[in-house]
């Protein structure tokens, strides 16, 4: 059957990297379920059970040597996936072959490897990140003292500058690193628990020597480069660890999301652009249009994470005692899907801020439309000074700010406030004296200062010795 005769997940053809589809990919699954299993056997035989040298030297001379159609078979025979890797295994290791698995139960290699997948793929999703703040901090740096228009409720309100505002993408996103640094460091491995968590099994193989099953789950974390094992479980891992691995990914798409949010905006106000290539069609039928369509690409993915995030809290509140099945479909869609999302999104994200255009005379031109209406406390202030009473200035501004504003609604016409409050006799001020007023930089505040103590103070540090990555753009 060729792909184009079945579905395809969009996932897998136009959104996540291969790095990350590596990752969730059923080879690393089955191998690193192998590489358990020569873990369990190399702990057991050193804390004294009967296993020997040459059945572990088996084992690891056929770890990469996966008879999937075989496995398949199996699988469809027997009706369990574990247990006919155990016989797919054990077909090419026949000294082994007695002792792959030996005490263990299905999450030991399924929950295990689960772990390992989700620390893999924040480390992959971290380093993307730290690589779209490097995007974001020289962008901040080199526009850190352009005046541009802030906003509150997509109103015009006070200026802050093109830098400033990147800060604000920049800090969402170090939140999130923050939180997905708290994850990998309290992240724990499930060890062997043992069908209800009471490892019953390992007592008896132990002969009742708890120190040894302590030793041994400690010795195979080791190996996986886990610091600690969870203390208590059911046959399962909490799936709040699911749950809140998935919380992490929505935290940090929604982050994206914010961005490609404003982008979009920034984009029909003809400030700011996303890269735009040669021979790219923005319309079927517009031939002018530049559509911002990485953005939204960014922002549909990032909706569709946020509602896949919600089946790791569904998943966790319906576990009955120490173990069911209804969470196993599930995570296998949720847990994956969200990743390679995300990871797409974070291709997006690297694609635009590393190609981000700019147009100085546009934002000068938005920012001189709206600027006479922030500059009339200073007038005021000037006003008093040369003797005015500032209750009767405040009323007169209110009112030349109205007509002005009316003639640039109504009419279309340019910003005249400036003209009407030179003329009126009160302010006892020329134009001239107005327009000394007028400079954009004047109000921007701390903008600038915040923008460079932010980067200096917490971005540079965090991403001086990064290892940073590109992005993979599909389509």
């Amino acid at each position: 059957m060729a792909d184009t005769d079945i579905y395809q997940s969009p996932l897998i053809t136009r959104y996540a990297s291969s790095e990350m589809l590596q990752n969730f990919s059923d080879d690393k699954k089955f191998r690193t379920w192998r590489l358990l299993w020569i873990a369990l056997a190399r702990a057991e035989k050193e804390l004294g059970l009967d296993i020997t040298d040459e059945q572990i030297d088996e084992l690891v001379s056929q770890k990469d040597n996966i008879d999937y159609d075989l496995a398949k078979e199996n699988e469809k025979k027997l009706r369990h996936d574990v247990m006919a890797h155990v016989h797919t295994y054990g077909a090419v290791c026949p000294l082994a072959a007695g002792i792959i698995h030996l005490g263990a139960t299905s999450c030991y290699v399924g929950d295990n490897t689960d772990l390992i997948l989700m620390r893999d793929a924040f480390v992959l999703i971290r380093k993307k990140v730290l690589s779209v703040m490097r995007n974001l901090s020289e962008f901040a740096d080199k526009y850190k003292d352009l005046p541009t228009l802030g906003f509150t409720h997509f109103q015009p309100a006070q200026l802050t500058t093109v830098g400033k505002r990147a800060c604000l993408w920049l800090h969402d996103l170090l939140l999130d690193v923050e939180e997905i640094d708290f994850f990998l460091d309290t992240l724990k491995f499930l060890g062997s628990k043992g069908t209800t968590g009471t490892q019953a099994s390992f007592v008896e193989l132990f002969d009742g020597d708890a120190s040894k099953i302590t030793r041994m789950e400690r010795l195979i974390a080791e190996e996986f480069g886990f610091r600690e094992v969870y203390p208590v479980s059911g046959q399962t891992y909490s799936r709040k660890v699911d749950s809140r691995f998935l919380r992490i990914l929505s935290s940090v798409s929604s982050s994206c999301a914010k961005f490609s949010n404003d982008m979009r905006l920034l984009q029909h106000l003809k400030e700011i652009e996303e890269p735009y290539e040669k021979n790219q069609i923005g319309s079927s039928a517009m031939a002018y249009k530049r559509n911002p369509m990485r953005a939204e690409r960014m922002a549909g993915l990032c909706r569709y994470i946020t509602t896949v995030s919600q089946n790791g809290d569904l998943t966790q509140a319906g576990q009955w005692f120490e173990r069911t099945l209804d969470d196993s479909a599930n995570k296998r869609l949720s847990v994956p899907e969200a990743a390679l999302a995300l990871d797409g999104v974070l291709n997006l994200y690297l694609n635009i801020t590393a190609g981000l255009v700019l147009y100085p005379k546009v934002i000068q031109k938005h920012i001189q439309a709206e600027l006479p209406f922030m500059t009339t406390e200073n007038i005021i202030m000037n006003a008093v000074k040369k003797g005015g009473d500032r209750q009767d200035l405040h009323e007169h501004i209110r009112l030349h700010s109205v007509a002005a504003a009316g003639r640039v609604k109504q009419e279309g016409a340019e910003n005249n406030l400036l003209e009407l409050i030179s003329a009126d006799p009160i302010f006892r001020t020329s134009e001239e004296e107005i327009r000394a007023v007028m400079k954009p930089e004047n109000y921007t505040g701390l903008a600038s200062e915040q923008t460079e103590s932010f980067l200096t103070e917490h971005i540079y540090p965090l991403i001086k010795d990064a290892e940073f990555v590109r992005a993979e753009i599909n389509v």
